[in-house]
């Protein structure tokens, strides 16, 4: 159990605390993963980035995933769940997701440049992991940009998505995997309330682009 998104951040931190002062770059899943990102950025000295995926839902279930989009239209789903869903349907809402995953970037980084990343480290960090289909889309987006390693770091995780993720990254830091049915990544929290797209610009405006704790990003 966390206490909150803050309390999280600071305890990935601690986990990854080996990869300071290396070349390394953070990138935060918003709207929940920003919160964490910033944490793990100060404390690791690195610069902060995000990468925008949008969860592709059931058409008659919105909330569930069967599907997600990153920012190059890279589109991943759960062959399982899409088998009996018209493929036009998937594309339509693929291309609605992928326009919103753009408008937010422009929102949250106001017009911000993507940190360069090339033959660095890339550390991907969200609040938890429950069917891993928009981790598995922000790591084919930043697998692209040419990182010399993927990290992928979360408190918690589904132990099979857990399972599912770490032949596609070089490390996968998971702070706790149940050994029972994982339920709600907010299960985990104590207080796990929405972050809203205004503390996301907050949290980015906080955070100096290029350069944090005198170490030169090369950006």
């Amino acid at each position: 159990m966390f206490r909150d998104r803050t309390d999280a951040g600071k305890r990935l931190a601690d986990a990854l605390i080996n990869y300071k002062g290396l070349p390394i770059v953070v990138y935060a899943l918003p709207r929940g993963g920003v919160v964490l990102g910033v944490e793990v950025a100060r404390a690791l000295e690195a610069p902060l980035d995000l990468i925008v995926v949008r969860k592709i839902g059931h058409p008659l279930s919105s909330e569930y995933a069967i599907g997600a989009v990153a920012e190059n239209g890279y589109v991943v789903t759960n062959p399982v769940e899409t088998a009996t869903i018209d493929g036009r349907w998937i594309d339509r809402a693929a291309a609605a997701e992928l326009k919103e995953a753009r408008r937010r970037r422009a929102l949250f980084l106001r017009g911000r440049s993507p940190v360069e990343v090339t033959d660095k480290i890339a550390i991907i960090v969200d609040d938890g992991l429950a069917t891993g289909l928009t981790m598995q889309a922000a790591i084919h987006e930043i697998r692209r940009r040419g990182p010399r390693a993927v990290i992928v770091a979360v408190p918690v995780a589904a132990e099979e998505t857990a399972n599912d993720l770490r032949p596609h990254v070089d490390d996968l830091v998971v702070l706790f995997i149940p050994g029972r049915s994982f339920g709600a990544v907010g299960s985990y929290y104590e207080f796990f309330d929405q972050v809203s797209d205004e503390e996301v610009v907050d949290l980015m405006k906080s955070m100096p682009h290029g350069e944090l704790g005198g170490v030169r990003t090369g950006c």
